[in-house]
């Protein structure tokens, strides 16, 4: 009844922290154990008691102060140096620039809005099509929740009680897989539709690009070099790159506005509230998973009809991307985690993070697929182009990203090779 109740709120549309947080109350009242009503409270708040939460606010602060301080413009200079006049270049420079921006905004909804600002009208002037110019920076938003920081890694870990910054440097190798993928789907496509040649730069443009950038890559490079340096933890290195995010913005580039930042930091503690009533939703609705022994009823339907852990994965993989075409990557892993996790670790012997990159990936793929596809619709609400439109020209990025899904499923080294 309790399964019911929860089918039925969450296809009526009601948010998912609601659903969470009400499917439990059903429960415990369907069950007749009503003194766990006393602990609810507990395993509520319990959710939200985790020092790692403190990066997902931060992480949205760096991004927003990024697009307000003129960084992200910079970055996308700094990127068209190394590219000269080759064909389709503009398109490499999308991809690149993604890459680089991926590295500090740690999410795909946030990124794909500034970048399809930025690059969309800039490629449609040099004459791309509008709808692949859209596509090429959606599909460069994947690389926003895989290479680290990552606003879905931070909560994976959070869920699955491991190492954050562990996960973050298991990330690095799937999203330089990805991006050479879709440089590589570029070169091929260009090959067909003799995509317009980048404009060739003179020394002194590049050299004037280059300084330019000097601050804006400051920012990067703090965050990821005190990550993999061990001098930070996430959360702190989040909280450093805000910091100089808000000094290059301010006095390095000037272009930071006093009178923006109330509307700023007032988007920052809507978007962090949302993600985190979800976190502390979850708490709830793992406990009642558990207190119903869920998992050891999974792991033994598994069991039943495979013991190969690589079959196991592509099992999770076609899940993954049904459960992701329907609900948010962000609610998505709040929901199966708790479900998956146990199983693949109790049963199969998978790493943990083997399990959250390759979740994780596939989450994010269903940013860009219909019905729900938010960062689909977040792309074509900034460019003008219908959902429709971008889905044809986005298939061959997508295509990828399933190639490189599989072949990290099928070679866990490359995720868990890098990490202690």
């Amino acid at each position: 009844m309790a399964a019911t109740i929860f089918l039925v709120l969450l296809f009526v549309g009601l948010p998912i922290a609601l659903v969470l947080a009400v499917s439990a109350m059903a429960y415990i009242q369907l069950s007749g154990n009503s003194v766990l009503f006393l602990s609810y409270p507990q395993q509520f708040f319990g959710g939200l008691e985790n020092y790692g939460l403190l990066a997902i606010p931060l992480f949205m602060l760096v991004g927003e102060l990024m697009n307000e301080g003129g960084i992200t413009r910079r970055l996308v200079a700094f990127a068209s140096v190394f590219l000269g006049s080759v064909r389709g270049g503009l398109a490499y420079i999308n991809i690149i620039a993604n890459m680089i921006l991926a590295s500090i905004v740690g999410s795909a909804n946030a990124q794909v809005a500034v970048m399809a600002q930025v690059m969309v009208p800039e490629m449609e002037r040099k004459g791309y099509d509008r709808n692949f110019a859209t596509a090429t920076t959606a599909a460069g938003a994947l690389l926003a929740p895989v290479i680290p920081p990552s606003m879905l890694f931070v909560i994976f870990g959070v869920l699955a009680q491991i190492s954050i910054g562990d996960l973050f440097i298991a990330g690095i190798v799937p999203g330089l897989l990805m991006a050479g993928g879709f440089i590589l789907v570029i070169a091929l496509l260009g090959l067909r539709y003799q995509y317009p040649a980048s404009e060739r730069l003179s020394r002194a443009q590049k050299l004037n690009n280059i300084l330019r950038s000097l601050p804006s890559l400051s920012v990067p490079v703090v965050m990821i070099g005190g990550i993999l340096g061990g001098l930070t933890t996430p959360t702190e290195a989040a909280a450093v790159g805000a910091a100089m995010a808000a000094l290059v913005g301010r006095f390095a580039h000037g272009e930071m506005k006093s009178e923006n930042m109330g509307a700023m930091l007032l988007r920052v503690g809507i978007n962090s509230g949302v993600v985190l009533a979800l976190v502390a939703a979850a708490g709830v609705f793992g406990w009642v998973i558990v207190f119903e022994k869920i998992p050891q009823h999974l792991g033994a339907l598994m069991q039943g009809i495979t013991s190969d852990p690589f079959v196991y994965m592509l099992l999770v993989i076609g899940l993954l991307l049904v459960v992701g075409m329907v609900i948010d990557g962000i609610a998505a892993l709040i929901l199966l985690v708790p479900i998956l996790l146990p199983v693949a670790e109790g049963v199969y012997g998978i790493n943990a993070y083997h399990l959250g990159v390759v979740m994780c990936i596939m989450l994010t793929l269903g940013l860009l697929t219909p019905p729900v596809g938010a960062a689909l619709y977040v792309a074509a609400r900034v460019t003008g182009c219908r959902p429709g439109q971008i889905i044809w020209p986005l298939l061959p990025f997508l295509l990828v990203t399933l190639l490189v899904i599989v072949l990290i499923t099928w070679q866990p080294g490359l995720v868990t090779g890098f990490i202690s």
